[in-house]
């Protein structure tokens, strides 16, 4: 019998999100009466302590006895239980320098760490994650703040209604001006920010068109890496040579800019990657772009105008090209900028079902079927107090060597 449990979200800003719903547990259990699990209480989670208890999960505030435990952002420090399984997203695989020292505090407790980000396929594809929630929200707020700059609509946040639905008729009721959008990249972020642009009846034209025609209604394209990117040395490129060798290209993406008004960012970037556009770009007399609402929120990377993240409090900030510096984002010239990082946040309850969803579908079964697939063996960071093969990358960074710490 393996005991698993639900931990509560600590860190701050609060996070009402959690791994598994009431009835995605009751499912997850019925599957496997080889496991049993354990809910701890929080005042916080989008589903109450009794609506697990509901399902019959004992609800607890001491999870010592369980041999894994779930969650969805880093646990703090004094919190770590020594000698325990965790699941949840670290940030640390990219050696983000503050949360070194949790890092190490899991290895110093003997915690078999597996990070949510390194749930992959064979070939390396996510199996899980909160990406089109990410996508879903990103585009929406990217709405919202139109409205706002323009007076020409009213949308409510995200985070005060009360689910996905809600937020799709809230786009039922407003019209959308003649823009041109687009959106890059081709995984769950983007397809999520698609979920939206379809809701809204936007048509969606190939890259000849949206460069070269004026539409009367608003239209949307979206561009994967060979759109806005290409070879140096010319001749056709490939996406495989791309992500192994970015070095070999450079930005294309100015064309799309000269003929944009909205970007909508949901690619991901990888490092070595050329930019989007630089400050110069945005100085341009035909850069075109008005509106950035950038889901990936790369800071000071590859979109010039994305000098910092926003929040869910205050999603919108302007960036002056000119001046490179932030401004508000009602004013005339100034481009407005939606860089929020925790998107998912504002969709608690759709986004903590669709995780649970993929959670129950390709990580439990690993617990009880020998890990034929190797799920947990890709995603397993630490064990026995030392960092496993795959991550071994990271002895520097643990160490503080790479930045002379």
């Amino acid at each position: 019998m393996i005991k698993f449990g639900l931990i509560k979200e600590r860190k701050t800003p609060p996070d009402r999100r959690v791994v598994f719903s009431p009835l995605k547990l009751a499912a997850a259990r019925d599957a496997f009466p080889e496991a049993s699990f354990l809910v701890e209480s929080s005042e916080l989670r989008i589903f109450p302590d009794e609506a697990y208890r509901q399902q019959g999960f004992e609800v607890t505030e001491d999870m010592t006895s369980c041999d894994v435990l779930l969650g969805v952002k880093e646990v703090p420090l004094p919190h770590l239980i020594p000698n325990k399984k965790y699941f949840f997203f670290s940030h640390t695989i990219k050696k983000q320098p503050y949360n070194r020292d949790l890092l190490r505090e899991i290895l110093k407790n003997n915690i078999e760490l597996y990070d949510h980000e390194v749930i992959i396929n064979k070939r390396g594809g996510r199996l899980i994650g909160f990406g089109r929630y990410a996508g879903l929200v990103g585009a929406y707020n990217g709405f919202r703040g139109i409205g706002l700059k323009n007076g020409i609509f009213e949308l409510p946040k995200a985070e005060v209604l009360p689910d996905l639905n809600a937020m799709l008729a809230e786009l039922d009721k407003i019209s959308v001006p003649p823009l041109k959008i687009v959106l890059s990249g081709n995984g769950k972020v983007a397809h999520g920010a698609c979920e939206i642009l379809d809701h809204l009846k936007i048509d969606k034209v190939d890259v000849d068109d949206f460069l070269n025609k004026d539409f009367e209604g608003p239209v949307y394209c979206q561009i994967d890496v060979l759109d806005y990117n290409k070879r140096i040395e010319g001749g056709k490129g490939t996406n495989k040579e791309f992500y192994k060798h970015p070095e070999k290209y450079k930005s294309d993406f100015l064309r799309f800019a000269q003929a944009a008004d909205f970007f909508i960012a949901g690619h991901f970037y990888g490092e070595g990657a050329p930019v989007f556009f630089t400050a110069e770009d945005a100085r341009r007399h035909d850069f075109r772009i008005k509106y950035v609402a950038d889901i990936s929120c790369d800071i000071n990377g590859p979109i010039a105008s994305t000098i910092r993240p926003s929040t869910i409090a205050e999603p919108f900030y302007g960036y002056d090209a000119d001046g490179e510096r932030e401004v508000d984002f009602r004013e005339d010239k100034a481009i407005l900028v939606m860089a929020v990082d925790n998107l998912p946040c504002e969709l608690p309850k759709d986004a903590s079902e669709g995780f649970g969803e993929m959670f129950l579908k390709h990580v439990i079964p690993a617990f009880f079927n020998g890990d034929k697939d190797g799920i947990l063996e890709r995603a397993r960071m630490t064990q026995n107090g030392k960092l496993t093969p795959r991550f071994e990358y990271l002895t520097d960074y643990v160490k503080g060597e790479e930045i002379g710490i």
